[in-house]
């Protein structure tokens, strides 16, 4: 959660807890349910295909990848995966170069 990021990037800040704010939400959604017929899962990814010149159906788009299921979606809530404040700050400090660049 972004108190963790908090804690990786700024170990000594205080925080201070002030609840959600309007317009604010816990999760968000990476992939909706309306991309499910174009998307692909891959070893450490999913690739959404466009639609358009049947991209989605062309095999050396696909390669390796597996349809996901018609109703499938992905959103941070449903993430099982999740970074230790160590391992973040191993990340931020790998990325530090390319952080703000991307």
């Amino acid at each position: 959660n972004i108190s963790e990021l908090g804690k990786a990037v700024a170990p000594d800040a205080k925080q201070k807890i002030v609840g959600i704010r309007p317009g604010e939400k816990l999760h968000e959604q990476m992939i909706g349910v309306e991309d499910a017929v174009s998307t692909f899962e891959y070893a450490g990814h999913y690739k959404i295909l466009p639609v358009i010149n049947g991209w989605n159906a062309d095999s050396s788009r696909i390669k390796e990848g597996t349809k996901v299921a018609k109703d499938f979606t992905y959103t941070s809530g449903d993430n099982e995966e999740w970074m230790s404040i160590e391992q973040l700050q191993v990340w931020l400090k790998e990325n530090k170069a390319v952080i703000g660049k991307i």
